[in-house]
């Protein structure tokens, strides 16, 4: 099938929250109005009234539903196969876009063909810095994360390395990995470097795509000129670690995914950069 071709693809991830959602297009619909783009949906564990708004509100949107809950990779899958933009916008579904941000972005990669992926500055509703760029995961990164031995000063240096915080987080920065829930790439990009891995159902799968651009000779960059406010989650990382540990499925899904990635790159070295 065929599609209209055009600038930017704006791509939405949603997941049983069409309050979040519906503020997420009205903010990208106020910001997007000078660029040639569409807007495309992918909804998982679709309710009765994310439907009902997407289809009485929102009509001109390309929107997908999903009855099972399928996961973030192939809610990305399904959007990037419908879409015709040169250039693809991936936002969550709980991302609030700020004035000039879609502008910003999107002439920051159309300028540097080596950047094959950026992502935006990311804050709290409250206007603090969300960590969003970080260095690559060890294996000892999830168990200080997951553990209480997070509480100790060794395990706090390193979570403060992985997390950046020696960055100012003020000027563009090459990164090892950013966090999937605002990204912009290039259709040529993504043409050499492919989908998300779909062994990954959930957690992780950021990783893997950011690590394969820069296999494949492509940057990754954190571009903090533009910003989104971003409502973040803690949904494994509950109750502290026994509690999560028995009760909340979200934190296994993140250790089994980090199980698969490690495996995936075991005895791989890390890839170069800046």
């Amino acid at each position: 099938m065929e599609y209209k071709k055009v600038e930017l693809s704006i791509i939405i991830n949603s997941y049983k929250n069409p309050e979040l959602l519906k503020i997420c297009i009205e903010s990208v619909k106020k910001n997007a109005k000078n660029i040639n783009h569409e807007i495309i949906v992918s909804d998982s564990a679709t309710e009765e009234d994310t439907e009902m708004m997407m289809r009485e509100d929102y009509p001109e949107i390309k929107f997908f539903p999903f009855r099972k809950n399928v996961g973030f990779q192939a809610l990305l899958r399904k959007g990037i196969e419908e879409s015709g933009g040169e250039y693809l916008l991936l936002l969550n579904g709980d991302i609030l876009v700020s004035p000039g941000s879609i502008e910003k972005l999107l002439d920051f990669i159309k300028e540097n063909p080596e950047v094959g992926l950026a992502g935006p500055k990311l804050l709290n509703f409250n206007g603090k810095l969300q960590y969003s760029c970080f260095r690559f995961y060890k294996p000892i990164t999830i168990v200080y994360r997951r553990t209480l031995l997070k509480r100790f000063k060794f395990a706090r240096r390193h979570l403060d390395w992985f997390l950046m915080k020696d960055y100012d987080h003020k000027e563009p920065k090459e990164v090892d990995w950013l966090m999937g829930s605002a990204l912009i790439i290039s259709r040529s990009a993504f043409e050499k470097v492919g989908h998300m891995d779909s062994r990954f159902f959930m957690y992780m799968e950021d990783v893997d795509w950011c690590r394969r651009f820069w296999e494949n000779n492509l940057k990754v960059i954190y571009y903090p000129q533009a910003k989104m406010h971003h409502y973040l989650g803690k949904g494994s990382d509950g109750g502290g670690f026994f509690r999560s540990l028995l009760f909340n499925k979200l934190t296994w899904v993140h250790i089994f995914s980090a199980i698969k990635y490690f495996k995936k790159y075991y005895g791989k070295p890390f890839p170069k950069h800046d």
